[in-house]
């Protein structure tokens, strides 16, 4: 048998498999699916501060809001407040004592007062690591992005001094040079980086003409930005590599890890194929690499990442000059008549 083990943010895991944070992690029972399917970690559902603040505001409305029907009425309702993160925290709790493998939790904090607050107290519930969400939706012109670039290091430095719990972050795509960025993090201690996060894309609806808000679940075929950074940092940095999106079968897995990953996230595959999806991707996995004549992962990584690829320019091609240089192969493939 194939030997799948592995690290994500350097935990040694049994296999290439990590479920990512999403709703599913909730479910008491579904936790135990996933196990039992073979996920070799999971990343719990996020802690939103935003969705804190929101259900604070929401709460305070609510109690004041008929405070001034009567000129001797301060309040009808007793001094109440918001439990904050107790309820994801006891929630998170709750999935590590039912569970073996790894569990991760994972932050979307604000303030870095918060950050740091919300990540003492998510590595008091005995999880194995931490996930932190690190990017940024542009809003304006005028936001620099130097600044948010050090912004976001600051929150990484003051989070890693104060846990001692492995620390992962999950980027967004959007920076100039995402190499750069990863290369800083990598420096100051990140102990692996979760390529990339999939962030929320508004849509419109045409015929009531408003906006919409789609789940927004990836396809096959959606890994290549993954694919192309895990090439470029397969061997270039000390933090694990962590490739999702669009990961559905166990060739998938394959494909990314030749291209340098050391694990795999998963999410939308499960969403769509149910939890025992899970044994079919390793299933497949193995059976590819029995085919291969291979016995560990380490005898492919990194494979085909940049350092080992025949051609220089695999990964720096930004283009499809072949396709520029010989229209004809692509006319050919798809005929207009």
């Amino acid at each position: 048998m194939a030997d799948f083990r592995t690290r994500f943010m350097g935990i040694d895991v049994k296999n290439p498999i990590v479920v990512g944070a999403c709703n599913l992690s909730q479910d008491p029972d579904t936790l135990v699916q996933l196990e039992k399917a073979g996920a070799s970690a999971i990343v719990y559902k996020s802690l939103f501060e935003e969705q804190i603040q929101y259900e604070k505001a929401q709460m305070q409305d609510s109690l004041h809001e008929f405070d001034e029907r009567h000129a001797e009425m301060t309040s009808i309702h007793p001094k109440m407040e918001h439990a904050g993160p107790k309820e994801y925290l006891s929630g998170l709790k709750k999935a590590k004592e039912a569970l073996s493998i790894p569990l991760i939790g994972s932050l979307n904090a604000i303030y870095k007062e918060t950050w740091v607050e919300y990540a003492k107290l998510i590595e008091e519930t005995g999880v194995d690591g931490l996930e932190l969400n690190l990017y940024s939706a542009p809003k304006d012109a005028g936001s620099d992005a130097r600044k948010i670039e050090a912004h976001q290091m600051e929150i990484l430095e003051a989070v890693k001094k104060e846990v001692t719990i492995p620390v992962s972050v999950k980027l967004g795509p959007f920076y100039s040079n995402p190499l750069e960025v990863i290369s800083k993090l990598d420096k100051l201690g990140v102990n692996g980086f979760v390529l990339f996060n999939r962030l929320f894309q508004p849509d419109i609806d045409v015929v009531d003409e408003k906006h919409i808000f789609p789940f927004n679940l990836s396809k096959e075929g959606d890994y290549r930005l993954s694919l192309r950074y895990a090439g470029l940092l397969y061997d270039n940095i000390k933090g694990n590599i962590c490739s999702n999106t669009g990961i559905y079968s166990g060739k998938d897995i394959a494909r990314m890890i030749l291209a340098g990953a050391d694990c795999v996230q998963v999410v939308s595959a499960i969403y769509k194929n149910k939890p025992a999806h899970i044994g079919k991707m390793l299933s497949e996995f193995e059976s590819w690499m029995e085919s291969n004549s291979y016995d560990s992962l380490d005898e492919f990584k990194g494979k085909l990442s940049k350092k080992s690829a025949k051609d220089p320019f695999v990964y720096s091609r930004a283009q499809y000059v072949d396709i520029l240089m010989n229209p004809e192969e692509i006319i050919k493939k798809y005929p207009m008549a």
